[in-house]
Parts: C-alpha cells; structure tokens; sequence
C-alpha cells in the first residue's frame, strides 16, 4: 500500500518566483514537506496526482482578510481562502478582536490550526484596544507569533506613533500602517473627485493618503523601523512610496486587488459593491498603481477580503459598511493583469507569494524543506462566479456574475488536501 503521508504532484508546470523557478517538474512531498522537485528523492511508494497542464504554485499569502472573531472562526471563510489558493493570511486587528492579548493571538492562530484549513498570522494591535494611548505589550505578542503589529486604522498621534515604533524595532516587529489619515477620510465614502460631487457623497482625498504615507515614512527615517504601508491607492503615493525606497528606507507596502481593476467611475448607481476602502480613485491613479507593482515598488496585492452581506450592504451606499468578499477573485483577477499585459507572469505571481511572504516572514516558496503549503491551477479554466461556484458567505462583490479565467483545482496544507479537483469542478 502507498504510504500516505507521501504524495507526487506529476507533470504540472511549477512556478515558484522565490527560487526563479518555471519549468515542468515533479514534486514530492512526505510528512507535510517538500522532498524533493524533479526525480523521486527515492523508491518509496507514494500517491501520485496527475496535475498535467496545470500550473503547481506556493499557496498564496494573503496580507490582509477577515474571517471571523478568535473564537467564532467562519468556516466558511477560511474554505473561501483555500479555494482561492490562499494557505497564509494575516489577519488585522479590529477594535472588539483583543488582538492587543497574547492569549487572543494564540486562540486565533491555534482555531485555525484545529479546523485545518488556512495558517492564520494575527497582527497584533498596537496598542491597548486599539485606542491611539497606550502601547500594547509588544514583546509579549511577539512571543506570541505575531511578526506583524498595526493600529487597524485607528486614530494615533505622531508622539505615540513614533514611540511604537522605537518599541517594535526592539522587538523584531513589523509596524503595518494604513495609507489613509482617519481625520481626513472621516464620513467619506468615495474618491474626492467628479463623481462624489455628481453622486452627492461625501469624499475621501488623495491628501488623507498623503499626509498618511508622509508622516508614517518621516518617522520611519527616524526609527529605522520596518514598516508595511496597507492599501495604497493613488498616484502621489506611489510617488513617496518610490522615493522611500530609493533613499533606502526598510519599507514595504500593497495594493488593494479592486484599486488596479476599478476606478470611481465603476460606481455606478451608487453600487455597494464599489464602496471600499481604500476607496476606487481615477484612471490616473490605476495606472500609477498598476506601473509600480510591474516595476517592484508594489511588494504585494491583498484580497481585504470583508464578507460583507445582508443588512451591512442593503443600506444607502453613504451608511453601508466598506468592504467586499474578495478571497476567490484574487488569483483570476491578477492573472487578467497578465494576460492583459500590464504584468509579467512572474512578477504577479512574485506579488501573491514570495513578495507577501517576505513582509509576513513566511510562506510563499516551493524549496525543498518548505512546508507542502501549495495550489494547483487550471489557468485555461473559464468559470462563473454564482451561488453555485462562489464559497464565501459574501455574496456583494464586484465579480458577482462574471466569467473569470484561472481556477485553484487543488489546494494542499502541509501536504494535505484541504480544497480538491473534484469539488472545484462542480462548483462546491
């Protein structure tokens, strides 16, 4: 009998950007490890998986996704995740999580672990409940897991700010900040642009993502702390961004997967599922973001995955809350930027895995010893998003109805199936 803790993905073509890796290769995994690529590391029997003509890449890494409380994980979501490919996902710190308690942290990671389904990273709060006061015990949460600290969009002064930073360095930690100033983005709902005025809604301006980005940067300088820049969405902040990096500042940042497909104009009829945040900004702004993450300015594209439905996306648009499922579109939405031209193949899957992994310190690789943390993909693979093939409980998202290309067919963690061929192809 084959022992079943080996497994054989043949035939399939393997793309692993961290290692520069594209060519068709065997794959052989034992005890939940990459064992060897190309010719078996020995005779033993294993299970072999025919994955001819497919694509066999590292599990995504996602940076930021909601999946429920620590101790009422979603189900759901998480099967949402691996059926996108998704087998890492950090998740942010909200002000009713307690991610600022270690204990927290931990029931959250270890949740995960029992389902099965998904590595969960928490982001530890930054400081006490969020409030903007106090400093959170940084030290204590890093021993906890958590590699990544964030003040989950809450208002926080410079003095403090720049005090947690000093604290994180000592600790190891990554400080994650949102590219938008809360004061200045309070009760908007849109870009501030022609279409908030035509719409009669409240706007956010590029200057809330300014003054953001440069604050969060001028005391990056002085900390020497690293810090990863969420959810930028403009063309000036793509300009601070570059320049930061060229002075050489340990600084990384994403993009939001909507704000380099949609614009404000896509809102149509005041449509919820084109209320974001951030928000959808104008062509000019799409393209500055598109041109940094084919360059490598852009580190990453998350999902911000918010599940969103029901009552919290029935109300006016102005009240409705922000935010859309997204865990499922991810890969086929960043593939369409390849076959669109605006990405290299190995650069979009360089901004899912290896690029995410490295500001997570985890993940994103295919290299022998690596946990067997993978996805295969039928990218030929034409499919509808509908109640039959959609997996998330959120059903309010831009791609609702569409036709996309590109399809996980199998999602393994630590060498276990966790998200299979056969339920891929018939939707559930």
């Amino acid at each position: 009998m084959p022992d079943s803790s080996r497994l054989t993905l043949r035939g399939g073509r393997v793309l692993d950007p961290a290692n520069g890796v594209d060519a068709q290769l065997d794959l052989h995994v034992a005890d939940g490890r990459i064992i060897g690529l190309g010719a078996a590391p020995d005779n033993a029997p294993a299970q072999v998986i025919d994955i001819s003509g497919k694509w066999l890449l590292p599990g995504l890494v996602d940076l930021a996704g909601q999946v429920g409380s620590p101790d009422s994980l979603a189900r759901g979501e998480l099967r949402a995740a691996a059926a996108g490919g998704i087998t890492r996902l950090a998740v942010p710190p909200q002000c009713d999580a307690g991610l600022d308690n270690p204990a927290v942290v931990g029931r959250l990671r270890d949740g995960a672990l029992a389902l099965g389904l998904l590595r969960l990273a928490p982001v530890g709060a930054l400081t006490a409940g969020l409030a903007g006061e106090r400093l959170a015990e940084l030290g204590l949460l890093r021993r906890a897991g958590c590699q990544l600290v964030s003040q989950g969009g809450q208002p926080i002064s410079a003095r403090v700010l720049r005090r947690a930073l000093e604290y994180a360095r000592g600790h190891d930690l990554t400080v994650v900040l949102d590219a938008e100033d809360p004061q200045l983005a309070v009760d908007g709902c849109v870009h501030e642009g022609e279409v908030a005025v035509v719409l009669g809604l409240t706007g956010i301006p590029v200057a809330a993502e300014v003054v953001a980005l440069s604050r969060a940067l001028a005391l990056a300088t002085t900390c020497d702390t690293r810090v990863h820049l969420h959810g930028l969405s403009s063309a000036a902040g793509v300009s601070l961004l570059r320049s930061a990096k060229a002075a050489g500042l340990p600084v990384t940042a994403d993009v939001v997967i909507w704000n380099l497909h949609y614009t404000d104009q896509d809102i149509g009829a005041y449509d919820p599922a084109f209320h974001l945040r951030p928000p959808l900004r104008e062509a000019g702004d799409r393209a500055a973001l598109r041109e940094a993450l084919a360059d490598g300015t852009l580190d990453a594209v998350c999902s911000d995955h918010r599940p969103h439905d029901g009552e919290a996306k029935r109300q006016p648009f102005a009240r409705c809350l922000p935010g859309v499922a997204g865990f499922e579109a991810l890969l086929p939405l960043t593939l369409q930027l390849v076959e669109a031209g605006v990405l290299p193949l190995e650069r979009a899957l360089a901004a899912l895995t290896s690029g995410p992994a490295a500001v997570l310190g985890a993940g994103g690789t295919l290299a022998v010893g690596a946990p067997a943390d993978l996805c295969v993909v039928d990218a030929e693979q034409t499919w509808q998003v509908g109640a039959d093939t959609w997996h998330s409980a959120g059903r309010c998202t831009p791609v609702w109805g569409q036709s996309l290309r590109g399809r996980v067919t199998l999602t393994l963690l630590a060498g276990r199936p966790v998200y299979g061929m056969e339920e891929s192809s018939r939707g559930r």
